[in-house]
């Protein structure tokens, strides 16, 4: 019999606050968990930025990273370590790295999902200083009519980046002078004009965490704060059957267990409209009322991952789902096949039954911290490193509160 410790390394960026309640109760959980003979431990620890030799071994078991999208020191060390000591990290860095918006949009029509119509339009201005850019624009750009196009397409449009992020640049354009305006501020970035959903009735962003899925109405147009509402206007169990089968569908084909997905219903269907975020926003300033949801699927899912031993898929493997698409079967048949894939690619479960061996005290455990002085601190540190300092105690009420609102409508069983 022997004492086994699984190492989880912590990749982090600006993260505060779900990293700080994430130690504080896997310190508490103090787990040891049965496998075979030997007892499982876990030891918990940030990892540090600097020089590495590319022979250097990793240390950790399983990382989880939320700065490789950006941080190309951090993403290198990370596919190193994946390639030569069999690390497993979420997310898949390759698939991050790769798969833009643009990716993501192509590969969802392919397998027949409803997205808006979706035209790449070529960059307003180019850079200076690369001497192949003139010839190859004289001999080969195409003039083109952008409002023709978006006519076409019907207003309002959409004009945002191609790759995405963060909210940047994106433009609502109802009109062709708004849309021209739109283009002429884009500058150097190569765009996307996606047709809007027009009179909607929901719009919903699944937060995905392995096999976990949690259904959330979303207000774009709100301020960050108030954008993850908090509604008594539950999806029906059909609507979020459906959604988790578009959520887990695509995060397994893009080889994200952390990921979100935004869809728009309009006339009875569901159109995914953004889902290329696999490192989704992780902050109770945003998250408020979801985040401890967000803490305990954190949890769950690196434990398991963890204790289980589960090896991370380095390839993607596409062609399941392709062969489905290839079907002459209805859209709904189709996402019946491609989330039996996913399902069976997070293992969901040996999963659930993991969590209900190992982990049936979590709920309680996770009820009882966020009602702590202790969670209420580590909200003010989030606050005040993001607020000016005349609003970091109504901003702490306003989330600390949402918070107890949580705990009240999800008492542990």
């Amino acid at each position: 019999m022997a004492e086994i410790v699984k190492k989880i390394g912590l990749s982090l960026g600006a993260d505060l606050c779900w990293p700080l309640c994430y130690e504080a109760i896997m310190k508490e959980l103090d787990l040891r968990i049965k496998k075979g003979k030997d007892t499982v431990r876990f030891d918990i620890e940030r990892l540090s930025i600097e020089p590495y030799n590319l022979m250097q071994p990793c240390s950790y078991d399983l990382v989880i990273d939320r700065v490789t999208h950006w941080y190309y020191t951090s993403r290198e060390w990370i596919k190193k370590a994946v390639l030569m000591d069999d690390l497993y990290v979420f997310n898949n860095p390759w698939s991050i790295q790769a798969s833009e918006k643009h990716s993501t949009y192509c590969a969802m029509m392919r397998l027949g999902m409803p997205i808006p119509d979706t035209w790449m339009i070529p960059p307003k201005t180019y850079a200076a200083g690369n001497p192949d850019i003139a010839p190859t624009l004289q001999r080969y750009a195409k003039l083109f009519n952008l409002p023709q196009i978006a006519d076409e397409m019907g207003y309002p449009v959409f004009m945002k980046p191609y790759d995405g992020g963060g909210w940047r640049s994106i433009s609502r354009a109802t009109s062709n002078e708004r849309l021209m305006e739109a283009y002429e501020a884009s500058g150097e970035t190569v765009m996307h004009l996606q047709a809007g959903v027009r009179d909607y009735d929901k719009f919903i962003r699944a937060i995905g965490f392995g096999p976990q899925v949690r259904f959330v109405d979303y207000d774009p147009t709100a301020p960050l704060h108030d954008r993850y509402t908090i509604t008594n206007d539950a999806l029906s169990t059909e609507d979020q059957e459906h959604l988790r089968k578009v959520t887990l569908t695509i995060n397994a084909f893009f080889g994200w267990e952390f990921n979100s997905c935004e869809s728009l219903l309009a006339d009875g269907v569901w159109h995914p409209i953004d889902f290329a975020n696999a490192c989704p926003d992780s902050q109770v300033t945003s998250l408020h009322y979801h985040f401890p949801w967000l803490v305990g699927a954190y949890l769950k899912w690196s434990i398991f991952c963890a204790a289980t031993g589960r090896k991370m898929r380095k390839t993607l493997d596409w062609e399941p789902f392709y062969k489905v698409a290839n079907k002459n079967i209805s859209y709904e048949d189709k996402l019946d096949q491609y989330a039996a894939i996913a399902e069976k690619r997070f293992e969901s479960k040996r999963f659930d039954t993991f969590c209900e061996k190992h982990l049936p005290h979590l709920d309680e455990v996770l009820h009882d911290f966020f009602g702590r002085q202790q969670a209420r601190d580590t909200i003010r540190m989030k606050v005040a490193a993001l607020y000016p300092e005349h609003e970091v105690d109504p901003f702490t009420e306003l989330f600390w509160g949402r918070i107890q609102q949580w705990r009240a409508d999800n008492p542990p069983s």
